[in-house]
């Protein structure tokens, strides 16, 4: 099985890239829209996992031209904004599913997998799947996207997050995260 993925953040594109190839996948990494047309006339993939945000770009505006080049592949739109008005665009849009940010590999793979005409692949064993991930990890994983959205910007992010500014660098200090950050 032939997957695309179309993520602009590159080590959650590897990670990704990771637990899918695990699962019998082939994958094929694009972070940019007009790439993702090109990797999907090239590879004719039968499944493609969609980031709804690809830095100014909405992968929103690829659902269909997708659909129309593979109207039998799985389209999966990724996001770390999700709405139900975002969901509902995307199913309405061809997007067969529809998942929120972080997602651990057993929701990836049953979404990846719902519509498979010749036979799923086998989830590997339990034990090899990672553990859900923690609230901290959750929290983390927030942060990091509130602030890659504000382009890096302390001030802006720990005020989108409800958080003292002196918090959140604790925060990022404790993850040794190096950010050139402007202070507004």
């Amino acid at each position: 099985m032939k997957l695309v993925l179309i993520e602009d953040d590159l080590s959650f594109a590897n990670t990704v890239k990771r637990r899918v190839e695990k699962n019998g996948f082939t994958c094929t990494h694009v972070d940019n829209v007009s790439d993702a047309l090109l990797a999907c006339r090239r590879e004719m993939p039968t499944h493609v996992l969609l980031d709804m945000k690809l830095n100014t770009e909405s992968g929103l505006s690829i659902i269909t031209p997708i659909r129309k080049l593979l109207p039998n592949s799985r389209i999966v739109l990724l996001t770390g904004y999700a709405s139900i008005a975002t969901a509902v665009d995307a199913i309405k849009l061809g997007a067969d599913d529809y998942l929120s940010k972080p997602v651990d590999t057993k929701t990836l793979l049953a979404a990846l997998n719902d519509c498979k005409v010749n036979g799923l692949p086998e989830i590997q064993n339990s034990d090899e799947l990672e553990a859900p991930l923690s609230p901290e990890e959750v929290e983390w994983q927030h942060i990091q996207q509130v602030l890659k959205f504000n382009h890096g910007n302390i001030s802006a992010t720990a005020r989108q997050l409800s958080m003292h500014r002196r918090t959140l660098q604790r925060k990022l200090q404790k993850r040794n995260l190096t950010i050139n950050v402007e202070e507004n």
